[in-house]
C-alpha cells in the first residue's frame, strides 16, 4: 500500500526515533543479508533476533551487541507493541505462517523470497495486509544488482532498441549437494533451484519486460544424491513479445554470461555476479564505494561481434545498491512512499514458477 504512513515514531513513541525491527531467522539470509542491511538503514534499528540455535545467538550478539534475543517467534509476537516491523528470514515453509501471524499481530512485514509456495497463498497474504492496512513487502534484493540496474538504464535510454531476447543465468559449480532444507526433496520445504534462484531470475524478467503469457521449462536432478532440481531452464514469452531464456544451475562446469540481451540495434553482454553478496559474506558493510566493481568486469554493448574478441564498447556498470531496498521500506512505513516489492508482484512471479514446474513435469508449454 502507498500514500499513508504506517507510523512516524518508533516503538518508544518518540517522534523521529528509529523503527524497531524483529528479525526471524539468523541463517544465511538473516545474518548475511537482512541484519547488516537493516543495521545500515537510517530510520531502522535491529531490535530482536529470533533463533533457537545457541551458536547463531552468540553470532548475533557478537555482531550486534545491543540486540535482544528470542528463541522462538511467539516471544516476538507476545511483545508486538514494542516493535514496528517483522522480517521473516527463516526457511521457506515458515514464510506464510509467520507472515500471517505478524500481520494478525498488527505488524508490517518483510518476507524473504519466495514469499510463499504458491501464488494463491501470496495473494491471500496480500489481501490480509490490505485488510489490516499494513505493509507487506518481499525481499527481492537482486532488483538492486549492479548488472540489473545497468541494464534498466540501457533499456530506458533505448541503447538496444527493441529487445528480442533476454538471457539470464544464475549458474554455479557445486558438484556435491550441501544438504539442508534448500536441497530437500520434501515438497513441504519448498526447496530446489526453481524456487530459490528461479525466484530472482523470473522476478527480474517480469520487471524488465512485463507479464508472461506462456512458460516452458526443463528441470533435472543431475547430481548423485541430490533430491530436488539442480539444473533448470525456463523460457518465458512476454505479452510485449520479448522472449526470456532463464537458467539456474548448480551443475555448470563453465559459467556463461550473467546477462545476454539481444535487441534490434545492439546487444549487451555481462559476465560475473554482483559483488554485494560476496562482500556481505566477508563481513563488509555498506559505506563509501559499496557495490562498485572493477572496470575489467564491465559488460559490453555492441553488434556483429563477440564481446570475447573485443566486439562492442565497455559499458560502465552502475554500483549495486542492496541498501536501497530497506531505505525504501523505511520510507514506506514513515512517509507512505511506495512499497518497493509488493506481494502481488511476487505472486505474478510464483504464477510463472508454478507454470514452469508443471511444464517440466508434463513436458508441455503452459499458457497463462
Amino acid at each position: 500500500m502507498t500514500g499513508t504512513p504506517l507510523g512516524t515514531s518508533g516503538a518508544s513513541g518518540t517522534p523521529g526515533s528509529p523503527l524497531r525491527v524483529g528479525l526471524v531467522g539468523y541463517g544465511l539470509a538473516g545474518s548475511v543479508f537482512h541484519a547488516p542491511l537493516i543495521a545500515a538503514t537510517e530510520g531502522l534499528v535491529l531490535d530482536t533476533v529470533v533463533t533457537s540455535n545457541p551458536e547463531r545467538q552468540q553470532q548475533a550478539r557478537a555482531e550486534f551487541p545491543d540486540v535482544r534475543l528470542a528463541a522462538g517467534p511467539d516471544e516476538l509476537f507476545e511483545r508486538a507493541g514494542e516493535l514496528d516491523l517483522i522480517v521473516v528470514a527463516s526457511p521457506n515453509k515458515t514464510h506464510v505462517p509467520l507472515a500471517t501471524a505478524a500481520l494478525e499481530a498488527g505488524l508490517p512485514v518483510v518476507v524473504d523470497k519466495p514469499v510463499a509456495g504458491t501464488a494463491a497463498e501470496a495473494r491471500e497474504l496480500a489481501a490480509l495486509a490490505e485488510e489490516r492496512g499494513l505493509l507487506l513487502s518481499v525481499f527481492q534484493n537482486r532488483r538492486w544488482d549492479n548488472d540489473f540496474l545497468t541494464l534498466r538504464k540501457l533499456l530506458a535510454e533505448g541503447e538496444l532498441s527493441d529487445v528480442w531476447r533476454f538471457e539470464s543465468r544464475f549458474e554455479r559449480w557445486r558438484p556435491k549437494p550441501k544438504g539442508g532444507w534448500r536441497e530437500s526433496g520434501d515438497p513441504a520445504e519448498i526447496g530446489g533451484l526453481l524456487y530459490d534462484l528461479g525466484s530472482h531470475v523470473v522476478d527480474q524478467a517480469l520487471v524488465l519486460f512485463g507479464p508472461a503469457t506462456a512458460v516452458y521449462a526443463e528441470s533435472d536432478i543431475r547430481r548423485p544424491g541430490a533430491e530436488t532440481d539442480d539444473d533448470t531452464f525456463i523460457a518465458i514469452t512476454h505479452a510485449g513479445g520479448v522472449r526470456s531464456h532463464l537458467y539456474v544451475s548448480a551443475t555448470t562446469a563453465q559459467l556463461g554470461p550473467r546477462f545476454r540481451v539481444l535487441g534490434s540495434a545492439a546487444g549487451y553482454v555481462k559476465y560475473g555476479l554482483d559483488p554485494q553478496e560476496a562482500a556481505l559474506r566477508e563481513g563488509h558493510r555498506p559505506g563509501p564505494g559499496w557495490g562498485v566493481e572493477p572496470e575489467s568486469l564491465w559488460g559490453r554493448v555492441g553488434s556483429g561481434e563477440s564481446p570475447v574478441t573485443g566486439g562492442g564498447r565497455p559499458e560502465p556498470t552502475l554500483p549495486g545498491d542492496y541498501p536501497a531496498y530497506y531505505a525504501a521500506v523505511a520510507k514506506a512505513l514513515l512517509e507512505g512512499a511506495p512499497n518497493p516489492v509488493t506481494a502481488l508482484e511476487a505472486a505474478a512471479a510464483l504464477d510463472v514458477l508454478e507454470a514452469a514446474r508443471r511444464s517440466a513435469r508434463e513436458k508441455v508449454t503452459v499458457t497463462l
